[in-house]
């Protein structure tokens, strides 16, 4: 549950796009991992439509199988995502819910077998052309109500596609679904049986995951081509969701990953770290999004933060006068940030309260300003064409003006609920809700 780089011109986003995912300029018009082809909530190329509804610019409206909060990923004709797909066959060893121990938010262990399954659609009509189960299991712990089995979005280069079920394995398929390679790392052990959630993130030949969990947490670098470990570093952290982010930054491959502890940097080729921040809150979901000199972490359960952090340093940035900018206000717990030309939206909490600031100096542009028809909202901005795109859990839909004022472009409403993030491509919006996935196009 899982962001976000801003640029100043075309060039400069063309490169970026390379140095994020070590992917060609194809990436920048498809979106080829959960926040994107610059890991940033932007689709450079994207202009999908502005208004819409369940009768007006609705390509297509399809029903897909289990539950499933994880972002559609596309590249050329065709749509992946991932599903957990309860079915009736169970085990004697878990009791029943009623005669479970009584756990925060009603949780309890599953004792049905799920089918954990990856999906192809096409583009065009949303038929699927394949549907692969990876594993069929009984989940070890539950997940918070709001959560479920496969919260994690796939990535993909355009000739490989690579999903985490986490607990469940690493697996890399190509675009027809026939299985290169599987792997497992464990169980993780979520603080309260939250669940799971943090996604892997590609740069050229390596596959990045973390493992941040109420246990020993790791993080591991695997061969892209056959699933070969390369390295895996300890992480003193506790349970985390956020996807780690990779740049190519003040000469080295640079794996960032925020966490409640400390803010990482790793270097891609060995897993050292390179610099490290402390100041993040707890129960650490948004994913870090990065400028050319600056990366951006934050969090905002049971507090808040943000903070602006250079990628040239050494050592512990910690307290120190190398910290570029940070904030104390109005951070997001599960959402992701947008990063958009030098503008860096988010929301409170999960509330429908935005924040605007000015990527570079940290200056509000917009001061914690309440969304209309936005009440919960876990999903993450997204932004293209001059347009900046919010989705709240009940299905209304907030396109406003990507400029230093709010601007309200239009309000819709969809009859689904949506927790999984928008994906764009090409003129198309593509909006996963709990029963539906929708292709919105004109």
């Amino acid at each position: 549950m899982s962001r976000i780089a801003t640029f100043c011109c075309v060039a400069i986003l063309a490169c970026c796009c390379l140095q994020l995912h070590g992917q060609d300029a194809d990436a920048g018009k498809n979106w080829p991992a959960w926040r994107g082809p610059q890991a940033n909530g932007v689709a450079p190329h994207g202009d999908p439509p502005t208004k819409w509804s369940e009768t007006e610019n609705i390509r297509w409206k399809v029903e897909i199988p289990g539950e499933g909060s994880s972002t559609p990923i596309i590249w050329g004709d065709r749509i992946f995502l991932l599903t957990a797909v309860k079915t009736d066959k169970t085990v004697d060893t878990v009791p029943d819910a009623a005669d479970q121990p009584k756990r925060p938010f009603g949780i309890t262990f599953p004792k049905n077998f799920y089918q954990f399954t990856v999906m192809c659609l096409d583009r065009k009509t949303g038929k699927t052309l394949w549907q692969k189960v990876a594993t069929e299991r009984v989940p070890h712990e539950g997940v918070h109500p709001d959560n479920d089995f496969a919260s994690s979005s796939p990535v993909t280069d355009g000739k490989r596609l690579f999903v985490s079920f986490g607990s469940r394995g690493v697996y890399s398929y190509d675009l027809d679904g026939n299985l290169n390679w599987q792997k497992e790392f464990g169980t993780l052990s979520t603080r309260n049986s939250f669940g799971e959630g943090s996604s892997p993130a590609l740069h050229g030949n390596i596959l990045v995951t973390t493992w941040d969990q109420d246990g020993p947490s790791f993080i591991i670098a695997q061969n892209a081509d056959t699933g070969e470990l390369l390295w895996r570093k300890d992480r003193d952290e506790k349970t985390a969701w956020a996807t780690p982010l990779i740049v190519e930054r003040a000469g080295h491959t640079q794996v960032i990953t925020n966490a409640t502890n400390l803010v990482r940097s790793y270097d891609l080729k060995n897993g050292e770290v390179l610099w490290q921040c402390a100041g993040q809150v707890t129960n650490v979901t948004p994913s870090p999004v990065a400028t050319e000199n600056l990366v951006y972490c934050m969090s905002g359960y049971r507090g808040s933060a943000l903070y602006a952090l250079p990628f040239d340093q050494k050592g512990d940035l910690t307290d120190s006068d190398k910290i570029a900018w940070r904030l104390d206000r109005g951070t997001p717990y599960i959402p992701s940030p947008l990063l958009y030309d030098g503008r860096l939206y988010f929301t409170q909490s999960n509330e429908g309260i935005l924040s605007c600031v000015d990527a570079a100096t940290g200056k509000t542009l917009i001061e914690r300003t309440r969304l209309p028809g936005i009440s919960q909202a876990y999903a993450s901005p997204v932004g293209a064409a001059g347009k900046v795109y919010f989705t709240s859990r009940r299905g209304v839909f907030l396109v406003i003006k990507h400029a230093d004022e709010l601007e309200v472009l239009a309000e819709n409403k969809l009859d689904d609920d949506f927790d999984a993030s928008p994906a764009i491509a090409g003129k198309e919006l593509y909006l996963r809700g709990k029963k539906f996935l929708y292709c919105v196009s004109e």
